[in-house]
């Protein structure tokens, strides 16, 4: 401990003026007034609105009153509400307490930010009876400034996602939903699959957050809403969308690491119904060899990666959006230069990704009550990857189109609509894995509302897989919401993942070690979840209970004949998962507290023979506990921790289950006019998983892995500092 206090010393020492510059408007204060504010609308009034003014807010309780302390004088004070126009009232605060009424004007579901756009439904998403979690603009936000060039720890920090490291040579990982195998994820961007039909080990490390409004996040089977890629759980990132005055940023930083970011986001007016966005990012991490056994722990890499986008905005709440991308990354890992693995020989791998994509959405409002919305998207992605000398190139095209009525009549929401996805890959090296997977749909979607109490929601899709077959899916959800703040949610689906060559063992060693796949069928799967939920004041309470199956799950075992090889069977059985989630926020004013906790038990048939094992890195128990103090117009500081326990281990030669280990992070931030400085401490006391065992193997597997699964961080202790400057 004090060998940590003398290395951190420096850090802390610089962080106190942040802090006390930050903290100090709490410690010399006027005399303040009350203000009683009374939010309501044309029915009476509005419970839980956001009531703010400078650096002191609240919310508004069952009657609609919130009360606030400000200084005599002029002030404002702004007040938000989901489903409602943000309303300012500026008045002038007497030497005593006082009150005043705000009257809140419903908004349109196409307002920015207000509604859950991934079940297609368009509903805010206090009403919405599919359990969606949203990770809000501010949450981003702090998450851009710990990994610029990534949303890797946004992911990783949700509660039920965890970003699991499947190809450690090159810091490769896949994004778990609720213990599913990253395979079964679908990331989508504003609903299109910009990153490909099937994400693969990199997609996660390849997508900066600067130009991201929210990100939605379904768990569980969603194959009734999204198809065969989506059987495990969907991640909708929704780009941010420019406003009139216009915004222009730039981000620099540099980690201890080695890394670098350099990022530039802009928007504005084109006229006075389009718009505009812009992206631009270069990203460059140096080798890092931790704990210096001759293997990188971080691998090198250079990444360039440009993305405009275009608006428009009609009249009675049409608009269209397009949006082209493209990406540079050269990446390398493996032995050090003047290393040696334990066989006397140097290894190196390193891939080559470009990638180019476009997509666009048009949505045309029909009469008064519907909606004819148009999506489509394509993208060409190319590979260059070199395991240890042995090259493999491919090029994977995505094609995309989807057209969707939806409308309301009385108390249904009904949306219906087709969709044809093309999923062409060509293993440009190598001979027997090339596929090509066309699959029409069509899907209806219905979400009565008898009651204000009562939501239901039914769902079904049928898909049709030029290899694998027909498929149905149906899905039911319920929202029920008795009085007192609570909510009720029960759902239930099924889904289907057509199987491909990419596991994530074939991620670690390619597919030259892999014997083409023959005669697989389709996974199929079930699932269900009930959520009870409760907002009272600026507490919100949540827990879950969630359980799925998949039957015939592809795994991967070694070959047959022999010679090093693996090859994928499905297994006869099935993937059982359950567990339970439990949130509680507690937001009040500047304070935001988050505190999470997941219990999750998986198990799969065994390789070797009769009987189940834990599904491999899947930890029975993760806890977090997030707090920050925020002041617009300041800055912020943050603290965060997090517990992940033990995790069965497969074909590890120093043990069979993992350690647990606790991540602790430290975030400040500093406004001082357009400028923001920010510095953040990840990974405070070092857990680092090659402090208890070697990562590479004191011989390579048959199959060729010279390195372990990986169950904790590589890069232990880490700072990074920069700053955003608002043009």
């Amino acid at each position: 401990m004090t060998d940590l206090l003398r290395r951190l010393g420096p850090t802390f020492l610089l962080c106190l003026p942040l802090v006390s510059s930050l903290s100090a408007p709490l410690v010399a204060q006027d005399s303040l007034s009350r203000v009683r504010v009374q939010v309501r609308d044309a029915e009476g009034p509005i419970e839980g609105a956001q009531v703010g003014s400078g650096g002191t807010g609240a919310l508004t309780d069952e009657a609609g009153d919130a009360v606030i302390e400000l200084s005599a004088g002029p002030a404002t004070i702004r007040v938000e509400r989901i489903g409602y126009g943000t309303a300012e009232v500026s008045l002038e605060v007497p030497a005593r307490d006082t009150s005043v009424v705000v009257v809140l004007a419903p908004e349109a579901v196409e307002a920015e930010g207000i509604v859950v756009m991934s079940t297609r439904a368009d509903r805010r998403i206090e009403d919405e009876p599919l359990r969606v979690e949203v990770i809000e603009r501010e949450e981003v936000e702090e998450k851009l400034l710990m990994t610029p060039g990534d949303i890797a720890m946004l992911l990783n920090e949700t509660a039920g996602l965890r970003v699991q490291p499947t190809a450690p040579s090159l810091g490769g990982a896949t994004v778990r939903v609720q213990g599913l195998r990253g395979r079964y994820t679908q990331i989508l961007s504003d609903g299109l699959p910009l990153h490909g039909g099937q994400t693969g080990a990199l997609g996660p490390l390849q997508i900066p957050p600067m130009d991201l409004g929210q990100v939605e996040v379904i768990k569980g089977v969603a194959s009734a809403l999204y198809g065969s890629s989506a059987l495990g759980g969907v991640v909708n990132l929704i780009s941010r969308r420019p406003n009139e005055d216009g915004e222009r940023e730039v981000l620099l930083n540099q980690t201890t690491l080695g890394g670098t970011d350099a990022i530039a986001w802009g928007s504005g007016a084109l006229g006075a119904r389009w718009g505009y966005t812009l992206l631009a990012g270069a990203h460059r991490q140096a080798r890092a060899d931790v704990d210096e056994d001759g293997w990188a722990d971080l691998p090198r890499f250079r990444r360039a990666l440009l993305r405009p986008r275009l608006f428009w905005n009609g009249s009675g709440g049409s608009s269209a959006f397009v949006t082209l991308g493209g990406m540079m990354e050269r990446r390398e890992g493996g032995t050090v230069p003047g290393r040696l693995t334990p066989d006397g020989t140097s290894f190196r791998e390193a891939l080559d990704t470009d990638r180019l994509d476009g997509g666009g959405v048009a949505r045309l409002l029909l009469g008064e009550s519907r909606l004819l919305t148009v999506r489509g998207s394509g993208a060409l992605q190319r590979h260059d990857h070199s395991f240890g000398g042995t090259p493999e190139r491919d090029r994977h095209v995505t094609g995309f189109v989807e057209a969707t009525l939806s409308g309301t009549a009385g108390a249904h929401t009904w949306v219906v609509g087709g969709a044809i996805q093309r999923d062409a890959y060509d293993a440009l090296s190598l001979d027997g894995f090339d596929y090509t997977h066309t699959v029409p749909g069509v899907f209806v979607q219905d979400e009565l509302s008898p009651w204000d109490l009562l939501t239901v929601a039914l769902s079904g899709r049928v898909d049709h897989h030029g290899v694998y077959g027909t498929f149905f899916n149906p899905r039911v959800s319920v929202l029920l919401r008795p009085a007192g703040g609570w909510t009720l949610r029960a759902s239930a689906g099924t889904g289907y993942f057509a199987p491909t060559p990419w596991t994530e063992e074939t991620e670690a060693v390619g597919l030259s070690r892999l014997v083409p796949p023959n005669d697989l069928h389709a996974e199929r799967a079930r699932s269900a979840s009930l959520d009870v939920g409760r907002t009272a004041g600026p507490f919100e309470l949540n827990a879950t209970l969630f359980g799925s199956v998949i039957d015939g799950p592809v795994q991967a075992r070694p070959a047959a004949t022999g010679a090093g090889r693996i090859e994928l069977y499905n297994a006869e059985g099935d993937v059982r998962t359950w567990g339970t989630e439990l949130l509680a926020r507690y937001h009040d004013g500047p304070v935001h507290v988050t505190a999470t906790h997941v219990r999750l038990d998986s198990t799969e048939p065994r390789l070797d023979g009769p009987g189940r094992r834990d599904v491999p890195l899947t930890p029975r128990h993760t806890a977090g506990v997030v707090g920050a103090w925020e002041q617009e117009g300041r800055g912020r500081v943050g603290v965060e921790l997090y517990y992940t326990g033990r995790q069965a281990l497969e074909e590890n030669p120093y043990r069979e289950a993992s350690r647990p280990h606790v991540i602790v992070g430290f975030l400040v931030e500093r406004r001082l006019g357009p400028v923001r400085v920010f510095l953040n401490a990840e990974n405070l006391l070092d857990a680092r998983q090659t402090r208890y065992d070697p990562l590479v193997r004191p011989a390579r597997s048959p199959e060729g892995r010279w390195l372990t699964d990986v169950w904790a961080p590589l890069e232990g202790r880490s700072f990074n500092a920069g700053v955003r400057w608002e043009l």
